[in-house]
């Protein structure tokens, strides 16, 4: 017998919300950065290539209001302010660093399969739909 999985609809919008948040490119390489160690606003944005004042910004927020990272504020002139991992934020440095490394590995499989699907044109997909009908 198999187990049945029902969710409600709330349960689906909640999955969905924490997955468009761990999913997101930016969210993925700032935890991943903050793997290793604590890091200050301006080194973590050198060591992203590509990201904006502002998306880092707006990133960290949405982290740290997830409970992934913690922001601490030093009383110093200039204030200096650093970013590490909570707990939860290290828990899933796992799994992303898996679907990482997962990507990686299969970069070439999937552009191969991309070129392929890409390569059937319209008239292909149609024609392959009605020949399995």
């Amino acid at each position: 017998m198999k187990p049945r999985h029902t969710h409600s609809p709330a349960d689906c919008r909640a999955i969905s919300d924490i997955l468009a948040r761990i999913g997101d490119k930016w969210s993925v390489l700032v935890v991943t950065r903050l793997g290793d160690k604590p890091m200050r606003f301006n080194e973590l944005r050198r060591s992203i290539g590509g990201i904006s004042q502002r998306m880092l910004t707006l990133t960290l927020r949405g982290l740290e209001r997830d409970g992934l990272l913690t922001r601490t504020v030093f009383p110093t002139i200039p204030p200096r302010v650093d970013y590490a991992l909570t707990q939860l934020g290290r828990d899933l440095l796992n799994p992303v660093s898996a679907l990482g490394e997962w990507a990686t590995r299969n970069q070439t499989k999937i552009a191969r399969a991309r070129e392929r699907f890409d390569g059937r044109g319209p008239n292909a997909t149609s024609a392959a739909r009605q020949t399995a009908g």
